[in-house]
């Protein structure tokens, strides 16, 4: 990333004013985060605002992932916060500071029906009742699945219809001890609590309260942890350490050694290059359906000097119009219903196989609500710390969350 690894790329896309301002208070400043992909693509959206607005100017700001969230709090905290900023599921971790503006208004202003543009993930950036960020990117979690395999072994190809016991069955029929495995794992928090909300349960309840050692969630958990443990379908953590370093999942499935794996849009790219044959589906469900989506949105700094004009880029930038750019170029799934059902995201240029890319938006359907609470980042540390031994099979599903609700408990305050 060159000069994004020591801090911030800066880029303009200007209007026709020879001052290079954005109407009252000078040009709009956004920030994001990713590599030079994502330069790109923000890039390209950016000038096709301005060649719309020429009254418009905006200055991108590209920061490392690593980094992003506390230099653009310094920022707002030093009053230079930027106008359009990035986020994601840390979204109420600045709203619970007051560090975003509430966009009802705007979005009423602007006549914009969230539900009706973005389904579900439309009203995943609210937090007290009020929104904060306008979907941009959001690609639900997607089954990958080794379709040589399926057709061979004369198995059912995965869907949204599938079960729980019918994708174990297929699990169990691919694995070869040893060599071969039916499932890539479902460790990361967006592959195990699509499951626990498949399955009936919640992280945190309507209420706002922890709900972690719910039966429902114990289930689904123990269910994944079996998979390792019991069904032996899974690669354990030493097994995946043989495969080379720092393979996972995607490495994993890519090479043929898992026949099906659970991940986001990011993992076509390098399938792409990949002699398997696979395809993709939706994610299966349980007593109902439910999936993760992974993505980001566009909100606006309390310290914005033209909220106006700031939510005038990000109603462009996340317009049919603007977010076709994010599949023209293969950043991602566009957040927009309309851009993930055109022939634009169905069948886009640089595809050269067969790929039912229509998972996505079918998925869209039924991604469920995710807790994005301020206590975010607090929360994810707690799983990630109290599952340790359990993913390792030293410990049981129930007595994990158990220790889990308790800190939680303490860690969050329900809205």
């Amino acid at each position: 990333m060159g000069a994004a690894a020591a801090g911030v790329i800066t880029l303009t896309a200007c209007g026709a004013d020879s001052d290079g301002e954005s109407g009252k208070g000078g040009p709009l400043t956004m920030t994001v985060w990713g590599g030079d992909s994502d330069r790109v693509a923000y890039q390209k959206r950016l000038d096709l605002l301005v060649a719309k607005y020429p009254d418009l100017s905006v200055k991108l700001q590209l920061i490392p992932d690593e980094t992003y969230a506390q230099k653009v709090q310094t920022m707002i905290a030093g009053g230079t916060g930027p106008d359009i900023m990035e986020v994601a599921e840390n979204v109420n971790a600045y709203a619970g500071k007051n560090q975003l503006l509430p966009l009802d208004e705007l979005v009423k202003k602007a006549g914009l029906d969230l539900a009706a543009g973005y389904g579900a993930v439309g009203g995943i950036y609210t937090y007290k009742n009020q929104v904060f960020a306008i979907p941009d990117r959001s690609g639900a979690m997607i089954v990958y699945y080794n379709k040589a395999l399926f057709t061979k072994a004369g198995l059912k190809l995965p869907s949204a219809e599938s079960t729980w016991e019918e994708m174990l069955a297929s699990f169990q029929a691919l694995s070869i001890p040893g060599k071969q495995w039916g499932f890539a794992g479902a460790g990361w928090w967006p592959q195990w609590w699509s499951l626990a909300y498949q399955n009936g349960g919640k992280i945190i309840d309507d209420a706002g309260r922890p709900a972690v050692n719910s039966p429902e969630v114990v289930e689904a958990l123990a269910w994944v942890g079996d998979l390792t443990t019991r069904h032996k379908v899974v690669p354990t953590k030493e097994q995946y350490a043989d495969m080379g370093a720092d393979v996972g999942g995607d490495q994993a499935f890519a090479n043929g050694k898992v026949a099906v794996n659970i991940t986001g849009f990011w993992a076509i790219s390098g399938l792409l290059k990949s002699e398997i044959d696979w395809d993709i589906a939706p994610m299966w469900r349980g007593k109902q359906q439910a999936v993760s989506a992974f993505g980001s949105g566009l909100a606006i700094s309390r310290t914005a000097k033209n909220p106006d004009n700031a939510f005038k880029a990000i109603q462009f930038l996340t317009s049919p119009e603007a977010q076709k750019t994010i599949i023209d170029l293969g950043q991602d799934v566009p957040a927009s219903v309309e851009v993930q059902k055109s022939d634009a995201f169905l069948k886009p240029a640089w595809m050269t196989k067969s790929v039912n890319m229509k998972a996505f938006g079918d998925s869209s359907a039924f991604v469920y609500r995710a807790p994005f609470i301020p206590e975010w980042n607090e929360m994810q540390k707690a799983f990630d710390d109290g599952l340790a031994n359990f993913f390792l099979g030293k410990q049981d599903a129930k007595s994990a969350l158990d220790a889990i609700q308790k800190q939680l408990e303490s860690i969050i305050k329900p809205a």
